[in-house]
């Protein structure tokens, strides 16, 4: 039974499992909780309240290309700008006390929790480092992108993007052509492979945040993720092939900036920062029993309800993060030429976007009562049932633009947004979901968080990245056919 002080958004309520937390749960103490019972309604909200999202969502992919220059200066008061475009006229219209409650909730129940397990893989991924020689062969890069996949599942498409993408550029340094390699990172250790855990990719995680098992998305996404990345990886390695012979000269072993010496045409490699590997391992612990451990004590603040078990998950997720600062050799974070401005430029950004899609919930789970009613019957048969195709195709076109992870948000609430029930007589659209949403989060730049990281950080080595545009070509031509061929073999109707 849910709690009557659970603040929920719209009709429905959150579950009672369903992790509330902060890392300043201490701070939040203090205020007060008038906001005890308030809850959005979205059978009274009309259609304007979905502007500042997809404001947000728009200048995201456009003011990139428009104005680079003021986007990379702003994009923080532009993300809080949309914002207070939501907050003010909520407080306006149902008073200071719902917009407090919608903002509260917003951060406790989602965004910190998320930035929280993001920087911490983020911070402990960059303190390992590669030392070596490596030469960038086809076999080479295909085993570097498929054991990035891999990785993805467990430290996060983040941390397995940070983790390798550096030795893979570096290990290919002198090739001519480079683009490929990155553009199928991009496809395979950014995105795909992160599907078969809540480490795996952001939209994942919000799932396991909501209720979903965290075991449940590898038992049921195994299948289609293995024949997705095998597809293009066996793709990647013809097209690495063909370019490969196309290269003027032949290929000597890179070495890494560190000038550790390497004899011969041997790889002599060399890891840095191991203490990062335990605390990778201790990461994938804690979240694990956070999932598992469900003590009954929770409190409430300012109208958000949180459990110990979560509010401990993310402390602990700190001060992982904390220790591999102390921890990690400074060579290491010097090899990896380890920043924060990739870091916190998710972390504004998606501050905005949990504050804006608070009224996008609140109106899809007030179904056909709700101003967004057209969404729900786009996805559903007149029968009212869910139609598995267009679940996986409307999650996945909407992720590659609009973030994925909100995305997953959005479609999760429209099928009911009760994780036991999805989980089981609805498992065929949670799985449609979820394998759109980390999919198709490759098709543009900004479809998921670490492609910009990747894109930036390929740059900076001099890899002339396709643009906005231009990737879309790239995406088009490799990933629509793969998942339209996906769609007829996983998820018909």
């Amino acid at each position: 039974m849910v709690p009557p002080d659970r603040m929920s958004y719209g009709t429905g309520a959150w579950p009672s499992h369903c992790p509330m937390k902060s890392l300043w749960t201490s701070l939040l103490l203090c205020l007060p909780c008038a906001a005890h019972a308030a809850e959005l309604n979205g059978a009274t909200l009309t259609g304007w309240w979905v502007v500042p999202f997809a404001g947000l969502l728009l200048s995201i992919a456009l003011l990139p290309l428009l104005a680079p220059h003021f986007w990379h200066a702003h994009f923080g008061k532009v993300a809080a700008a949309w914002a207070g475009l939501l907050l003010a006229p909520l407080a306006l219209a149902q008073g200071t006390t719902m917009a407090w409650a919608t903002l509260v909730h917003a951060m406790l129940a989602e965004y910190i929790p998320f930035i929280v397990l993001l920087a911490s893989l983020y911070t402990v991924a960059g303190g390992i480092c590669l030392h070596g020689r490596l030469r960038g062969t086809p076999a080479l890069n295909t085993g570097l992108l498929a054991l990035g996949a891999l990785l993805a599942s467990v430290m996060g498409t983040t941390g397995a993007a940070m983790l390798l993408i550096r030795p893979v550029l570096r290990a290919n340094a002198q090739r001519v052509h480079s683009v490929h390699l990155v553009v199928f990172f991009i496809f395979l250790v950014a995105n795909a492979g992160g599907a078969l855990s809540p480490l795996g990719d952001p939209p994942l995680f919000l799932g396991f945040l909501n209720g979903v098992d965290f075991f449940w998305t590898t038992r049921h996404l195994l299948a289609p993720t293995l024949f997705v990345c095998g597809v293009l990886l066996a793709l990647f390695f013809w097209i690495d092939t063909v370019l490969w012979r196309r290269e003027p000269e032949p290929h000597a072993p890179t070495e890494h900036p560190s000038g550790k010496p390497a004899g011969g045409g041997a790889a002599h490699l060399s890891l840095d920062g191991k203490v990062n590997l335990l605390l990778l391992a201790a990461i994938i612990l804690v979240v694990l029993t956070s999932g598992l451990w469900r003590p009954a004590t929770s409190f409430n603040l300012a109208g958000t309800q949180l459990g110990l078990q979560d509010a401990l998950r993310d402390l602990l997720l700190a001060a992982l993060m904390l220790a591999s600062l102390i921890w990690t050799p400074r060579s290491a974070r010097i090899g990896n030429a380890f920043g924060w401005a990739p870091m916190i430029e998710v972390a504004k950004l998606f501050a905005g976007i949990f504050v804006t899609i608070a009224p996008v919930i609140a109106i899809l789970r007030a179904g056909e009562a709700g101003a967004l009613a057209p969404v729900l019957r786009w996805v559903h048969g007149a029968d009212g049932q869910p139609l598995v195709p267009m679940y996986f195709w409307a999650t996945g076109l909407l992720s590659s633009f609009l973030d994925n992870a909100p995305t997953y948000l959005v479609f999760f609430h429209s099928a009911g947004g009760d994780a036991t029930a999805l989980m089981n007589q609805g498992a065929h659209t949670l799985e449609a979901i979820s394998a759109g949403a980390v999919f198709m989060g490759a098709n543009s730049y900004i479809g998921n968080a670490p492609n910009f990281m990747v894109k930036s950080i390929a740059e900076a080595r001099g890899v002339r990245m396709p643009g906005f545009f231009a990737y879309l070509f790239w995406s088009g031509g490799i990933l629509l056919p793969l998942f339209l061929l996906t769609t007829w073999i996983f998820f018909r109707s």
